[in-house]
């Protein structure tokens, strides 16, 4: 198979994990017999470090050229201390998702037996959590009109949504629940917000048209921020509108002990964006101590997106095998430490060997002193 994957380190940690990424995809590309073509660009203070805009012209073009998207990180403290800065580098992947009409955004969650003890729950409230989070991407207040007095007194953002809109997410969630549990908790705050009495009127009609076998529950978005920390495991698939979707995503990141260990995949009709879940950790560029299990990840849900079903299941696989052998960076390691570029190296070589010699790969395995 060839495909044209359009590559965008970003800022911080980002280029690091990136480069992990592309060394798991050359080992996919060697053992199966594929043809990746990557070429990377620039977003963000990358871009605007060189002048150039948060997403620039060539980046948008090459993407809508592309097969599918790997994404690093965005954003850097040298654009945040300005309160009245009127583009930083987020706004690129912001404008990218929209221009890109990626629509849909998946997050599973899932936690591993040996991490149970890394998560702030108790370990009785983290076992066989697998829940996805699916985040309508490209409405709502991030989107809608935005105004402000000069003078600086008042400021208002507009939460805008078009039934349209709110359809076409809800059907990819019901239809992933159709292979999973066929339970969906969709999150709103209707009883305030008119956007949100919306948004349970559509999905309400939808489900009883088109997936009547599918239980549909609601939660007001304060209960549900409760219900995740207090019983995580009884959700199945969770959807909300963009806002409320973004805080639960990072909320629920946090249970499986460690926000390194989440990719993300972001769905259009014709294009799919895969990134991890995690910022861009400035403090951490540089260091090659950042945790890059999250976009290998990723790169496992785009080589899904391709068909490409037993390349993604061998790359999930070794980040199984990694971590109930114990072998981790800082953040998650549980008997041996290893840096991120050793882990990318790890992961590449249990990809392209066989299951039978993985016990040797890991004798290999030299803790960071």
């Amino acid at each position: 198979m060839q495909k044209k994957i359009a590559v965008i380190p970003g800022d911080g940690i980002g280029p690091e994990v990136i480069a992990q990424a592309i060394k798991v995809l050359k080992a996919i590309e060697r053992k199966y017999h594929h043809e990746f073509e990557l070429n990377e660009y620039l977003i963000g203070a990358a871009a605007m470090d060189q002048k150039l805009p948060p997403l620039p012209k060539e980046t948008l073009e090459s993407c809508r050229r592309a097969d599918a998207v790997l994404f690093g990180a965005i954003g850097s403290p040298r654009y945040d201390s300005d309160p009245h800065a009127i583009l930083r580098p987020e706004h690129g992947l912001i404008q990218l998702r929209k221009e890109l009409e990626l629509y849909a955004n998946y997050r599973p969650i899932k936690s591993y037996r040996k991490l149970y003890n890394l998560s702030p729950l108790k370990e009785d409230f983290v076992q066989n959590i697998d829940l996805i989070i699916f985040r309508e991407l490209t409405g709502g207040l991030y989107f809608g009109n935005k105004s402000k007095d000069p003078d600086g007194f008042w400021a208002s953002d507009e939460c805008h949504y078009e039934k349209d809109e709110i359809i076409r997410v809800a059907k990819v969630a019901f239809d992933e629940s159709r292979i999973r549990r066929k339970q969906v908790t969709l999150v709103d705050k209707a009883n305030l917000l008119e956007s949100s009495r919306l948004w349970r009127s559509v999905v309400q009609e939808l489900q009883k048209s088109t997936y009547p076998d599918v239980e549909l529950n609601f939660l007001y978005v304060d209960q549900a921020a409760m219900q995740l920390v207090l019983n995580p495991a009884q959700f199945d698939i969770i959807l909300a509108e963009n806002m409320m979707g973004d805080i639960l995503c990072d909320e629920a990141s946090v249970i499986v002990g460690s926000i390194g260990l989440l990719p993300s995949g972001s769905y259009g009709e014709s294009l799919a964006l895969f990134e991890p879940v995690h910022g861009s950790y400035p403090q951490a560029a540089g260091r090659n101590i950042a945790n890059p299990l999250a976009i290998i990840l990723a790169v496992a849900l785009m080589l899904d997106y391709f068909g490409l079903i037993e390349e993604s299941e061998s790359i999930e696989s070794a980040v199984n095998f990694v971590i109930n052998e114990g072998l981790g960076t800082v953040d998650l390691a549980t008997r041996t430490m290893i840096s991120c570029s050793e882990m990318g190296d790890l992961i590449s070589e249990l990809v392209a060997d066989t299951k039978s010699n993985w016990p040797e790969v890991r004798k290999n395995v030299m803790p960071l002193v």
